[in-house]
């Protein structure tokens, strides 16, 4: 069973959930950015990409290579689009899971033409037997095809066009370093500041037509979680809501309202991340407590509070991992308007460090 496939899943269900579903593809693709200038944020990594980029135009060229690593919902499909748009090249996109087999990606790069990009998406998750034909294709632009089977087989090499490859992956650490190494640009992709969300949303509303005041986009930015793709969709939730419930203009009130009704608290924390708090504070004291009892107890599974809910709250400095199992931070106490008991080893662990 493939977790990463139940992950997606589940986070296609919250509203806060990065992955993107059918809806948000649709919307993303008519408020995609064309060009460097346009898109918002990543300073580093559009100055550094606009140099690589201007200097493989410079020469002629087919630029770099380029990896790209992140969270979902940064931009890493739309960077690529950008890179193609940007050489005046056509884009070809894949993703790893597609590929299961070397023969799949032969047939994918033999049809290449020159300069043409190839966006391949969760590149980690590309098998084995393609990964190493990609070694050879990126540094030599050849592939060897394998005709025949047993002793008799023969390897007939076959050229290829000059190409650019852009890997996407949200787990970095999973890719090999010899395919690593092959990348002539890497870039890290961060979470937004919400000032830059901000700006993000005041372009989709343009774009969307939705009236929206300063106020309320920053409220809608403070609860997207770093994510513009999770701003989108808030976004749109709280245009319905302004349309019904309103006279179609969005202001801080009719965000807050908005987000209240879709479960969505000030931090950006759904039905699933309360609920992961609540048990780890009103069941165990904050803890420490065990991953399994902890799903157990929220009545999800194992996996899904691992995947799903954790990572946001512990990047939010709400939810600690130690080896002794799950710990609630003075911040989550007081995010849920709780007093930790006196007797609490939870928290920053330090009764159990010290016998107390």
């Amino acid at each position: 069973m493939n977790w990463d496939d139940t992950t997606d899943e589940t986070a296609d269900e919250r509203l806060v959930g990065s992955v993107a579903d059918r809806e948000d593809q649709a919307v993303e693709a008519a408020l995609r950015p064309k060009d460097l200038g346009e898109f918002i944020g990543q300073e580093k990594v559009r100055e550094q990409l606009d140099l690589v980029l201007r200097a493989a135009r410079a020469r002629g060229a087919t630029a770099d290579h380029v990896l790209l690593s992140g969270a979902p919902g940064l931009g890493k499909t739309t960077l690529s689009m950008i890179i193609a748009a940007e050489m005046g090249a056509p884009i070809r996109i894949t993703s790893g899971p597609a590929i299961q087999h070397a023969g799949d990606l032969a047939a994918i790069l033999s049809s290449l033409q020159e300069g043409e990009v190839l966006f391949l998406d969760e590149i980690h998750r590309m098998s084995r037997p393609a990964e190493e034909m990609l070694y050879m294709a990126m540094e030599d632009f050849r592939v060897d095809v394998i005709v025949g089977k047993g002793p008799g087989a023969t390897a007939i090499p076959l050229e290829l066009p000059p190409f650019t490859l852009v890997g996407a992956t949200t787990r970095a650490g999973l890719l090999p370093p010899p395919l690593r190494d092959r990348f002539g640009f890497t870039a890290h992709m961060e979470f937004y500041e919400p000032t830059e969300l901000e700006r993000v949303i005041h372009r989709s509303a343009n774009l969307l037509d939705v009236e929206i005041d300063p106020a309320g986009a920053a409220e809608i930015a403070g609860r997207s979680r770093g994510t513009p793709r999770i701003a989108n969709r808030l976004l749109r939730r709280v245009r319905d809501y302004a349309q019904v419930k309103a006279d179609g203009f969005i202001t801080q009130d009719i965000a807050g309202a908005a987000l209240k009704v879709y479960e969505v608290d000030g931090r950006g924390l759904d039905r699933l991340d309360r609920g992961v708090l609540e048990a780890l504070l009103k069941l165990f004291g904050g803890g420490p407590v065990g991953l399994s009892t902890l799903a157990v107890a929220v009545g999800e599974e194992r996996e899904t509070v691992e995947e799903v809910a954790e990572p946001f709250l512990v990047r939010e400095g709400l939810l600690a991992r130690t080896p002794r199992g799950r710990v609630a931070t003075p911040a989550a106490w007081a995010h849920l308007g709780l007093t930790p008991p006196r007797s609490s080893t939870g928290g920053n662990g330090q009764g159990d460090l010290f016998g107390a």
